[in-house]
C-alpha cells in the first residue's frame, strides 16, 4: 500500500498520512486504493481498502460526507461516529484520525503546535470560496481556544494551475473580476472558439486564504493530481476515478 508522509514539522505526539491511488483491491476505473464510498465503486472493494489504510495506521479513520460546503464537527471518543455530512473534522482526542478524501480539491491539515488539538479539511474551489478553512479556524478557536497563529498546516497534493480551468463564475464567488488586481490568482485563457476562460490556481488561493486568517507555518505539498496520473486520482481529468485521503491524528499515550 501507498502511504506517504507529509513533509512538515509535526510535535512527537501528533502522526499524519496521506494516500495515493496504488496498493488497494479495487479494479478499474478505480484502481486501486479508492477510499471513496460515493465513486460508484464495488462497496467491498472500498470497506477492504479502508481497512487495510486503518490497519497500517494502527487508529481509525473518522470518515465524513463531503458536500463541499463549510460544516464542521468534532470528533470525540465517546460519540457515536456516523457518516456526517461536513468538510472538515477536529478532535482534541488521541486515537481518533481525522481523514478528508479528495481527487483534485485540496486536502488541508492542521496541528496546534503543541499537538494538543488537529484538524482535517476538504478544499475544494467552492469550500474554499465559501469559508471552510475560516469555519476550521473558528472551530479551533471556539472550542480548543487554539489561535490560527499557533497551528501548523499542510496543504496536500491538488490539482494544479496548469490544468484547473474555470469560467467567470468561479472568480466572481471569489470577489475577483477579470483583468483586475483581484484576479491575481486566475490567469486569462481564450479557447479556440474565442471563449474567454481562466486558469485557477487552487494552491495559491489555499494558502493566501491560510494566511490572512492568521496561519503562517505553512507546508505545501506542490504535486498536480491531474497531471500525476500513476500517483493520483484526478476528477478533471478521468470524470470516474477514485479517491485518496489524508488523515492526521493523537498518538495514544
Amino acid at each position: 500500500m501507498a502511504l506517504f508522509q507529509p513533509a512538515w514539522d509535526l510535535p512527537a505526539n501528533v502522526a499524519a498520512v496521506a494516500t495515493t491511488r496504488s496498493g488497494g483491491f479495487s479494479a478499474a476505473p478505480w484502481d486501486s486504493l479508492n477510499l471513496g464510498g460515493t465513486a460508484g465503486d464495488n462497496p467491498q472493494s472500498v470497506s477492504a481498502n479502508r481497512k487495510s489504510v486503518a490497519t497500517a495506521m494502527s487508529v481509525q479513520p473518522s470518515w465524513l460526507r463531503q458536500v463541499h460546503g463549510t460544516a464542521v464537527v468534532r470528533l470525540q471518543a465517546d460519540a457515536t461516529q456516523v457518516l456526517t455530512p461536513a468538510d472538515a473534522a477536529w478532535t482534541t482526542e488521541p486515537g481518533i484520525a481525522c481523514a478528508v478524501l479528495a481527487a483534485d480539491c485540496r486536502p488541508v491539515l492542521l496541528c496546534s503546535a503543541d499537538g494538543r488539538v488537529i484538524a482535517a479539511v476538504h478544499a475544494g474551489w467552492r469550500g474554499l470560496a465559501a469559508g471552510v478553512l475560516e469555519a476550521t479556524l473558528a472551530a479551533l478557536q471556539e472550542g480548543a481556544g487554539v489561535q490560527p497563529v499557533e497551528l501548523l498546516a499542510w496543504l496536500g497534493p491538488c490539482i494544479g494551475p496548469q490544468h484547473f480551468e474555470v469560467g467567470a463564475d468561479v472568480l466572481q464567488v471569489f470577489g475577483a473580476t477579470p483583468d483586475s488586481a483581484s484576479a491575481v490568482h486566475f490567469q486569462p485563457r481564450q479557447r479556440r472558439d474565442g471563449e474567454l476562460r481562466w486558469l485557477a490556481n487552487l494552491p495559491a488561493l489555499a494558502t493566501q486564504r491560510l494566511r490572512q486568517a492568521g496561519v503562517q507555518r505553512i507546508s505545501v505539498d506542490g504535486r498536480c493530481t491531474y497531471a500525476n496520473a500513476s500517483d493520483f486520482f484526478s476528477f478533471r481529468r478521468d470524470g470516474r476515478t477514485g479517491r485518496q485521503a489524508a488523515l492526521i491524528w493523537r498518538r495514544a499515550g
